[in-house]
């Protein structure tokens, strides 16, 4: 086994300067908040690591604490991916990203979806059916399963920016949890995080980045960047009050990315200053205002729809902020 593990830790993950913005080739490669950003994908390789050769789930456990509370989420994610792709190996009735994610994991769920999602963009599409674990136990089970697209999403950008950013392809659709016209706008939300990675957390390019996809594409890429602001951080209070301007007609989707980001951190039990200062400069929430919206929205009343589950919950989420600006005095509004 240890040289089993060995192996797939070779083959399978990439080097620490690999994910380095420099050598990717990145526009943001020269930004102040370059480093802290790299910081997060040399997390999820530490993860992948860890999860990839361990004999048990105790020593996975163990290695991730070691990691400190505002990065362990992102380890988490690679963790969640390594355990994919071992139960892949083992003809998919492996039980380790099972035990993880119903176990250590279960605070990290958002990431550890994602951190699935990480996983397909290696494995062959005739396997994805099996990559998500059950875990009915979590109350985000099976909604927040879309996560996983969002991570194949991010991956192919980060990865493979030419093709998916620069030239703008598009990916076969998949069907995801039956809804196969939603995949592409799930991915996209993860394209739209990526593009806070990929332009160094500056503004005005990733601003530009945005509005340089087609029209109908920008909505749920500027939800994964008021997701990636916000969870990863990188900006200041002024750089994110113009992004909060930029986005137009698109502010609710990106304090949508910001609300879920708040949730996703709280919930792991560690909220960092940088997501208090996002929350507030794009969305004009404080902490507890966007769990309290994230919480009091997540409770379908319809029970059906013709969108899935998660994007009924992200439609409720947008409705809500956007009556939280109306009801505020003209000269207190947050929207643009």
């Amino acid at each position: 086994m240890p040289i089993l593990g060995t192996l797939r830790r070779v083959l399978l993950t990439p080097k620490l300067t690999e994910v380095s913005f420099a050598v990717r080739g990145f526009p943001g490669a020269d930004s102040p908040a370059a480093e802290a950003l790299e910081a997060i994908p040399q997390a999820v390789i530490s993860g992948f690591e860890w999860g990839i050769e361990a004999k048990t789930l105790w020593e996975v456990e163990r290695k991730l604490a070691l990691v400190r509370q505002e990065q362990r989420g992102f380890a988490y994610e690679g963790a969640a991916m390594a355990a994919t792709v071992r139960d892949a190996m083992a003809g998919g009735r492996g039980k380790k990203a099972k035990e993880l994610l119903g176990g250590p994991g279960a605070p990290h769920i958002f990431l550890t979806y994602i951190g699935i999602g990480f996983a397909m963009a290696r494995l062959p599409r005739v396997l994805w059916k099996k990559v998500i674990p059950d875990i009915s136990e979590s109350p985000y089970h099976p909604t927040m399963t879309w996560l996983a697209v969002d991570g194949f999403g991010f991956d192919r950008a980060y990865f493979q920016t030419k093709r998916w950013v620069d030239e703008q392809r598009v990916p076969k659709p998949y069907p995801w949890e039956g809804s196969p016209e939603y995949f592409l706008r799930a991915y996209d939300q993860g394209v739209g995080r990526a593009l806070w990675f990929i332009n160094g957390a500056r503004p005005e390019a990733v601003a530009k980045a945005v509005n340089g996809f087609a029209e109908h594409r920008r909505a749920d890429l500027w939800s994964g960047v008021g997701l990636a602001a916000t969870f990863a951080g990188g900006g200041d209070e002024a750089g994110l009050t113009w992004l909060r301007q930029a986005s137009g007609a698109h502010w609710s989707e990106l304090a949508l990315g910001a609300v879920f980001a708040v949730k996703a951190r709280t919930y792991a039990g560690f909220t960092p200053p940088h997501s208090e200062l996002a929350a507030r400069a794009m969305a004009g929430l404080t902490i507890d205002e966007a769990v309290e919206i994230a919480d009091s929205t997540a409770a379908d009343p319809w029970g059906s729809g013709i969108d899935p589950a998660y994007e009924r919950w992200r439609e409720r989420i947008r409705t809500r902020l956007v009556q939280s600006v109306v009801s505020q005095p003209s000269a207190e509004r947050v929207h643009p």
